[in-house]
């Protein structure tokens, strides 16, 4: 299978770095939304803003390259993008 070495993946944006672009938001609008403060969040599954610090939601698959795009564009390097299985950070500022 291809996508036997793909692990789940989960984001989470730092809310102290966002500068409130909103390109996450215009990349991946099911994950990210900006709020009434300005500042992006992720959503959950079901469409819920999940405003807690350090609130992460895993990355469905078909948005992978979109989830991906908007952590490299993020002008406030501030969209992480972590293995759950042993939370390395694969896309985001502090990816190897």
């Amino acid at each position: 299978m291809q996508n036997e070495g793909l692990s789940e993946l989960e984001v989470w944006i730092d809310q102290d770095l966002c500068t409130g672009d909103g390109i996450c938001v215009q990349y991946a609008p099911e994950v990210f939304e900006l709020d009434i403060d300005g500042l992006a969040y992720v959503k959950s599954a079901d469409d819920e803003l999940l405003q807690d610090k350090g609130a992460t939601t895993p990355v469905p698959l078909p948005l992978l390259n979109d989830v991906r795009d908007s952590a490299k564009e993020c002008p406030g390097d501030c969209i992480h993008v972590r293995r759950v299985s042993d939370g390395v950070e694969v896309y985001g500022p502090d990816a190897e």
